[in-house]
């Protein structure tokens, strides 16, 4: 055996044992953890008697705090800006377990969101600007040691449904070259006061599960009576400075200073992306000005039928 192979296999020797023991802490970390979660089923009440999530058998639901620890502790994500109102997950799939999902709730009150402008904007010209916003992004993520990451495009083009006030998008992400892509799947639920956000994430090839059982997820959750979006009072109820486009735009108007809050939670592996932000002042009016002189395009349409399926299953 030559000198440099006898020099690498007797390095192994010391670095094996030591990612084994790595590895196994990590292990009993990840236990820990889960075993101190505590799960919630049944009518769950969101906020301060803002919504309710009447689950089915086949799901669970953590609180903000146990959230927080499976977002941040379990899943490697830097801590959010913005507090949770919860998660929620599938009974039989455990946070840390491969093909784990889970959704989560946040909520922005800035006012009664009008919904006129539904059918006037224009949405691939919003998705190049989401992606311009991405990749200007990337240094950022890079200097904090996390990979870059592309928007590739919608993976469900953006709905509105009038009836029940809910939005409906998708959007597929690529981070490392080789790597399974990252869906998110995004509803916001337009309240009296403010939205309710649901967001959810997982590989591509769940996006068909997810269409089959999202209305179930959906229909779970609503606002409690003097929330809802049919009991905005006029002239008294705060009127939201932006419309509908504003809660898909995200972050791409976050670094004129123009949004209250934002929330960002990086997806790769077990790492999860969340963008939840809403925007205020003139550059939002140029910018839709800009976007209905486009053809119109409806996204008037029946909601997408999908459930949601989160984090892309790990070797």
């Amino acid at each position: 055996m030559k000198l440099k192979q006898f020099i690498v296999c007797l390095s192994l020797l010391w670095i094996c044992p030591a990612l084994f023991a790595q590895e196994a802490g990590r292990a009993q970390e990840i236990e820990k953890i889960e075993a101190g979660l505590k799960w919630f089923t049944g009518r769950v009440v969101l906020g301060n008697n803002l919504a309710e999530v009447n689950l089915t058998s086949d799901f669970r639901y953590l609180g903000p705090e146990d959230a927080r620890k499976v977002i941040v502790d379990l899943w490697g994500n830097p801590p959010s800006r913005g507090d949770t109102l919860g998660m929620i997950f599938p009974a039989d799939v455990g946070p840390s377990e491969p093909g784990s999902w889970g959704i989560v709730f946040t909520y922005r009150e800035d006012g009664y969101v009008k919904d006129d402008e539904a059918a006037k904007i224009n949405y691939d010209d919003m998705l190049k600007q989401m992606q311009e916003a991405v990749r200007q992004e990337n240094e950022e993520r890079t200097k904090q040691n996390f990979s870059k990451v592309e928007l590739v495009g919608w993976a469900a083009s953006p709905r509105y449904d009038r009836d029940t006030h809910k939005l409906y998008w998708a959007k597929e992400f690529a981070f490392a070259p080789g790597t399974a892509h990252t869906l998110n799947y995004d509803v916001r639920v337009l309240g009296r006061k403010g939205v309710l956000a649901i967001n959810a994430v997982a590989s591509m090839n769940q996006l068909d599960a997810i269409q089959e059982r999202m209305p179930e997820i959906i229909s779970m959750v609503n606002f409690l009576p003097g929330n809802r979006y049919t009991d905005y009072q006029q002239g008294n109820d705060k009127i939201a400075a932006y419309g509908l486009g504003a809660l898909i735009l995200g972050g791409v108007a976050a670094k004129a200073g123009l949004f209250k809050g934002l929330i960002v939670l990086l997806i790769a592996g077990k790492k999860f992306i969340i963008i939840a932000a809403i925007a205020i002042g003139g550059f939002l009016a140029r910018f839709f000005r800009k976007l209905k002189k486009s053809k119109p395009q409806s996204i008037i349409d029946a909601p997408p039928s999908g459930p949601v399926l989160g984090p892309p299953n790990q070797d």
